[in-house]
């Protein structure tokens, strides 16, 4: 039979044990409350992209953080591909989406967005001996498409080119190759990349960033749809980032040539 001294050391080591395990959850609960995991393919320079250490940088990287900063939080950045950020956000593996994505009456079928916080348009990366030089010209019989799979370009060609091919890749970089290489005549994609890849095969391709779509693409931060008060947290800090000059300084860090390209052609910026 155990002795009464024998039954106190338990029950204090019972209590013992019991505040060390509530201490912990109450941590875990706290780091968990403090940190917004953002969703980010990091295949997308100059906004989404590693530095020589593999290090997530890059405008929108920039932005997430000064985001945490004003939302009193710890930024935690989860690399993935683009087509798996949705799912991500729907499963609750992620916080938020800030990966250029464009709002589109498709997505927000699916989660909500925060307001604009940049507008883009597409545009064309062409093989130097194709005869297109239009996107029109791709709605023909025989004409060969490339397009990354789950992005606007791909949505926008089954619209809008019921007689061209359509093929779809899940990198950016094979669809250069194959317009490099001639197995398409044409990639579509957003303005800034397009001229990137133009300027990197300048032998073998050719370029059209003249908008050819109705109306801009905004782009914006996605979340849950039971996340209001979060959006309505996010859509301050943009609208304060932007009046306080946070794009202009942006620009000036990461795309100073491309802004004064468009400058001279004519073509809206990013922000």
């Amino acid at each position: 039979m155990k002795s009464n001294k024998s039954k106190i050391s338990v029950f204090l080591l019972i209590i013992f044990m019991a505040l060390i395990t509530s201490v912990g959850c109450q941590n875990k609960t706290t780091d968990e409350d403090d940190t917004i995991i953002v969703g980010m393919e990091l295949a997308y320079p100059p906004f989404e992209m590693t530095d020589e250490q593999g290090n997530p940088t890059g405008i929108s990287v920039d932005l997430a953080y000064a985001m945490g900063e004003y939302l009193g939080k710890k930024v935690q950045i989860e690399n993935m591909a683009f087509g798996g950020l949705l799912p991500a956000l729907q499963t609750q593996k992620i916080d938020v989406i800030l990966s250029s994505m464009t709002i589109t009456p498709e997505r927000e079928e699916a989660v909500d967005f925060s307001i604009p916080y940049a507008s883009s348009n597409l545009a064309m990366l062409i093989n130097k001996d194709s005869d297109v030089s239009a996107f029109d010209d791709l709605n023909v019989d025989g004409k060969i498409l490339a397009v990354k799979k789950g992005t606007t370009g791909h949505i926008y060609a089954q619209t809008h080119l019921p007689n061209a091919t359509i093929n779809v890749f899940e990198k950016e970089t094979a669809c250069v190759l194959e317009v490099t290489q001639g197995k398409a005549d044409a990639f579509i994609y957003d303005q800034m990349t397009i001229y990137k890849n133009w300027k990197n095969n300048l032998e073998t391709t050719k370029s059209n960033l003249a908008p050819f779509q109705e109306n801009p693409e905004n782009w914006g931060m996605a979340l849950r749809s039971d996340e209001d008060e979060l959006r309505q947290e996010i859509n301050k800090f943009i609208k304060e980032y932007k009046e306080n000059g946070g794009f202009d300084k942006l620009a000036d860090k990461y795309l100073e040539e491309q802004k004064k390209l468009f400058d001279e052609l004519g073509i809206p910026f990013f922000f």
